[in-house]
């Protein structure tokens, strides 16, 4: 009798789960997510009477969109925030218009429109200037990361003596598109005024 009554739980708890095959990428979610949007695709797809879809070998529903952009339409789903990590809102706007999300239709228009009208979105070209040694050049120019890039190495005219060498001091400056800069305009200010100092040397 035990044993009935854990098996009867086991077939009712994997039928609360749901494998998706989105573009070749599984994800794992339950009905009660799925379903958290009325006459969405999911509450289609999940009542078995209207729509019939195939399955991969695993028995996850196979969907042939973008797994990247449907990330963040799930999650929505799971606690209804968006959180992009990082991909565009026109590119989640077309997953949620094809799964018929309308709340989070709604959402990314009013976002991205605000966007839009918002200046302080947009990307703008930030300047770093730093100062170097000769030897440094080299190494710190290919060991640049994290979207930063070299821009002008300027000679600042100054000699020092290493190890017995006359050497050179310069300022690299590098630059880096970011959003919403704001008090990146100095840097970027300074660092225009560094570059017009060190060409009249």
């Amino acid at each position: 009798m035990d044993t009935a009554s854990n098996t009867s739980g086991t077939a009712t708890q994997s039928k609360s789960w749901v494998r998706l095959n989105v573009g070749g990428q599984l994800f794992l979610t339950t009905h009660q997510t799925l379903n958290r949007v009325p006459n969405s695709f999911f509450s289609v797809l999940l009542s078995e009477t209207e729509l019939i879809s195939d399955k991969d070998e695993t028995g996850a529903f196979l969907i042939d969109r973008d797994p990247k952009y449907f990330q963040p339409v799930l999650n929505y789903l799971r606690h209804g925030k968006l959180i992009l990590d990082g991909v565009s809102e026109e590119g989640v706007l077309e997953e949620a218009e094809f799964y018929s999300i309308l709340p989070l239709i709604v959402l990314l228009k009013d976002r991205i429109s605000r966007r839009d009208q918002n200046p302080s979105f947009e990307k703008k070209r930030v300047y770093r200037v730093l100062q170097c040694q000769e030897n440094e050049v080299t190494q710190m120019v290919s060991t640049m990361s994290d979207g930063w890039r070299f821009e002008q190495l300027i000679n600042i005219g100054t000699q020092y003596n290493y190890g017995g060498e006359e050497n050179a001091e310069f300022l690299c400056v590098v630059s880096k598109e970011c959003l919403n800069v704001g008090r990146e305009q100095e840097s970027n200010d300074r660092a225009k005024v560094l570059q017009q100092k060190g060409s009249r040397m």
